[in-house]
């Protein structure tokens, strides 16, 4: 048997809150989890919290093959080891000695489900393994003492030795190694190599933008869906949220130009562009032919089983879909679209949604011409 294992704690002293902070547009630890949650290897994995704050935005990603680990607070403080909740969470459950433990961090984001699969057929030939990257650097020791290379006869990087050096994603060891040794790792140890990038160290802010970009760039591309449907709201988003009321009592509303500018940008980018309110007014009726919507739904309550019908019918799944919303009635599609995002004067309790982009411009400045920052269509 084979258990798999993420321990976060909800108090970080150098990034507040890290474990959830948004990292490319996901709380940090998502990433981590939908690795476990994609490997054709693994049945169930575990997520040890100690706080309800960050169980229920874990929760809400509705990963199938997720269980979630109360841990003890003891094991949870600022000196706590990883090892100690490591130890508590084997104590508590009957595994057997024999079972295969992963130690999965939840602070390294660049950990691939397809790492998890080449990393399980590579321990089969040892006791314990570790994920570890090349680097060449050169080191010194506290008395300026050169540690892996002769200062005196300096090498070319080119001709300079590998340098292995943990990047803290991945271990594994059997349930007796861990409860005999107490440590993550013991006996005959192999290395699973990962890319050299993936040696990023979250710890400051600055560290949290450089990850940022090589996540991008070397993870975030190849499994990111492209954006194939633009999903807005029309009141608070498109318009000031006033109702206008003209001598002959006709009902008026405001709307940005600017806003009609990004509809037609994304159109032409083949992002289809979907309106779905609760009203039923002729005002959004000619102002949807005006932009060209391909689908305007007026009365609708319950949003997301519209959502899903369309979706459907149009063969598109809910992470090709960009949202835009700023109350809490349409908090159901929350869970299932990719990128969200909600105008600067929100409501207090959408703005505090751990992952949502928060936007710079109000509802009546345009904010959907600066959503398209965060889509990055051709323009």
């Amino acid at each position: 048997m084979n258990i798999w294992f993420i321990p976060i704690r909800c108090w970080s002293k150098s990034i507040p809150e890290k474990n959830i902070k948004i990292f490319c547009w996901k709380p940090l630890i998502y990433w981590t989890a939908k690795a476990l949650e994609d490997s054709v290897i693994i049945d169930k994995f575990f997520i040890a919290v100690d706080c309800e704050k960050f169980k229920k935005i874990i929760l809400s990603f509705w990963f199938k093959k997720l269980e979630i680990y109360n841990r003890k607070n003891e094991n949870a403080n600022d000196i706590a080891s990883t090892e100690s909740v490591m130890l508590e969470f084997i104590n508590y459950n009957s595994f057997s000695k024999k079972d295969y433990f992963y130690l999965v961090q939840a602070t390294n984001p660049f950990l691939k489900s397809s790492d998890i699969d080449l990393a399980y057929e590579k321990m089969k030939d040892s006791d314990s393994l570790l994920s570890c990257v090349n680097i060449k650097r050169f080191f010194w020791d506290k008395k300026w003492k050169s540690l892996n290379y002769d200062y005196l006869k300096r090498p070319r990087r080119q001709d300079f030795d590998w340098t292995l050096v943990e990047n803290w994603a991945l271990y594994i060891n059997t349930i007796w190694n861990i409860l005999k040794n107490k440590n993550r790792i013991s006996w005959k140890i192999s290395i699973y190599k990962m890319p050299e990038y993936t040696f990023t160290e979250i710890d400051e802010e600055h560290d949290w933008i450089i990850a940022e970009k090589l996540f991008e760039k070397y993870n975030l591309k190849p499994e990111k869906k492209k954006i194939k449907i633009f999903l807005t709201d029309v009141d608070w988003v498109l318009t000031d949220g006033w109702m206008y009321i003209s001598e002959k009592w006709d009902e008026l509303k405001k709307f940005n130009t600017l806003d009609w500018k990004a509809f037609e940008l994304m159109k032409k980018s083949g992002i289809k562009v979907w309106i779905i309110t609760q009203e039923n007014t002729k005002i959004v009726e000619n102002r949807a032919k005006k932009l060209k919507v391909d689908y305007l739904y007026q009365w609708i309550n319950n949003k997301l089983e519209i959502l899903d019908q369309i979706s459907k019918k149009e063969n598109i799944d809910f992470n090709e879909i960009a949202y835009i919303w700023d109350d809490l009635w349409d908090f159901d599609i929350l869970n299932n679209v990719w990128i969200k995002a909600c105008p600067a004067n929100s409501i207090k309790e959408i703005k505090n949604i751990t992952w949502i982009i928060k936007l710079e411009k109000k509802w009546w400045e345009g904010c959907i011409r600066e959503f398209l920052n965060y889509i990055k269509i051709k323009k």
